[in-house]
This record gives C-alpha cells, sequence and structure tokens, in this order.
C-alpha cells in the first residue's frame, strides 16, 4: 500500500492490487475511510466521515489531484 501524502491525521495511499480500476486515492483517518475517483474527481466510497469532513478531503484531493495521478502512473504505468 503506497502511501502518497499525508495531510494533518489524513493518509493517502493506493493499494497495489488494483492497477484494473481506474485511477483513484484512499483516504484513512483513525478508523474512517473513504475514495475518491481521481480523472474527475469524485466520492467513491465512504465509511464513516462526515459530510463536512467529505468537502474537506475532496477539496484536498483536487488541491493535489496532479501529484496523485502522477503517483498512480508511475506505480501502474499508463
Amino acid at each position: 500500500m503506497p502511501t502518497i501524502l499525508r495531510i494533518g491525521g489524513y493518509r493517502f495511499y493506493f493499494y497495489s492490487h488494483e492497477p484494473n480500476e481506474p485511477p483513484h486515492i484512499h483516504i484513512d483517518r483513525d478508523n474512517l475511510t473513504a475514495k475518491f475517483w481521481l480523472q474527475s474527481v469524485s466520492l467513491a466510497q465512504n465509511i464513516g466521515f462526515p459530510a463536512k469532513e467529505l468537502r474537506k478531503l475532496q477539496s484536498m484531493v483536487v488541491e493535489n489531484q496532479t501529484q496523485l495521478l502522477e503517483a498512480w502512473y508511475e506505480y501502474f504505468g499508463d
């Protein structure tokens, strides 16, 4: 599970066994987790984050989208 970013208490990562899915990022904090698609940033899955925090996470993904996509393609290839 390569960790790409840590921002505050959040860990941004992807699983190494998901190359057949579109580019995405998982975000964890404590026992909460979310998954965002990266090409057109949108929420794919949420387990426990409240709506206000999801909006904050989505903003973080948008702000770091280039870095996250570069890490995805570097790891999985084009």
